[in-house]
This record gives structure tokens, C-alpha cells and sequence, in this order.
């Protein structure tokens, strides 16, 4: 599109929109609209998911929301890719470290925001049901510090 608008075909470069602007999708999500089911696996059981945008097991951005209920917990982890955490309601509590431990977590209530580097390993609970909102660039992967905290290794009921 740059080549064709320096050289000035706007013929061209309007062809080069086009298609820019047809790969890009355009969308205005409000609560009602959200399709929320369970989380992924490799989450604990007992939250749900609503995907806004992309797709998280896939590669490219997306964005999701997270619904946890009281006193939910994840397990010392950490993912492959940065994963950006804005919260929407609640309270949710974040720590970094390979040992799960309250005291070392931070209070997060409605509006903070959270950035946890590729690598960084965390962990996290809820007080009160608590809704997140999780960006990234997938694919999305969880690695437990501890394999036996990894609620895939374990049946679903």
C-alpha cells in the first residue's frame, strides 16, 4: 500500500485498504453479547470464559474474559507469551514466585491492571466472584511451577 501511494495510483492503494481493512474486523461486544462457557482445561475448574476477540489457541492477539468465583485459586505458573490483566469486578489477588503464598499477593480491585512478562511465575486468587480481562498474544500456554497443580492432570467431574 506505502509503494502504491508514493507513486500515486490511488487505484492501487485503494484495492490495498480494501483488503487491509476486510482482514480486520470490526466488532462492538456488550455484556449480553458475551458467550461465556468453561475455561479452558488448563485452568482450575469452576470459571468461565468469554472469547471478545482472536482466538487464544491460536497464534496472533486475543482477548478474553475471565468469571471466577470466591475464593478460586491458581497454582504457581507461568505462560510462554506476555499476559496483560485488566480487572473488571472483584478482587482479584496476583503474587509472583514459584510458591504459592497470600501474604506476598497484591490487591487488585475493579480498573487496575496487571502486565506479567513471558516467563514470570505468578499466581492467583479471587475474593468475591471476580471478572478479568486477559490480552495476549497467543498461543495461550500455562506451565504449573508444580505438575501436580496442573488441573490437567487431574479428571473433571
Amino acid at each position: 500500500m506505502v509503494a502504491a501511494e508514493q507513486k500515486g495510483n490511488p487505484k492501487t492503494a485503494s484495492k490495498e485498504t480494501s483488503k487491509a481493512t476486510a482482514a480486520a474486523e470490526h466488532k462492538i461486544l456488550g455484556p449480553s453479547d458475551l458467550t461465556w462457557g468453561d475455561a479452558p482445561p488448563g485452568l482450575p475448574a469452576g470459571a468461565k470464559m468469554a472469547v471478545l476477540a482472536g482466538d487464544p489457541g491460536k497464534k496472533g492477539p486475543f482477548t478474553v474474559r475471565l468469571q471466577a468465583p470466591d475464593g478460586y485459586k491458581v497454582a504457581p505458573h507461568m505462560h510462554p507469551t506476555a499476559e496483560n490483566i485488566t480487572v473488571i469486578s472483584g478482587t482479584f489477588h496476583l503474587g509472583t514466585g514459584d510458591k504459592f503464598d497470600e501474604s506476598a499477593g497484591h490487591e487488585m480491585t475493579a480498573g487496575s491492571f496487571a502486565v506479567m512478562p513471558a516467563g514470570m511465575k505468578h499466581f492467583a486468587w479471587t475474593t468475591g466472584e471476580t471478572v478479568m480481562q486477559i490480552h495476549g498474544f497467543g498461543p495461550f500456554q500455562i506451565v504449573y511451577v508444580n505438575p501436580v497443580d496442573d488441573p490437567r492432570n487431574v479428571p473433571r467431574k
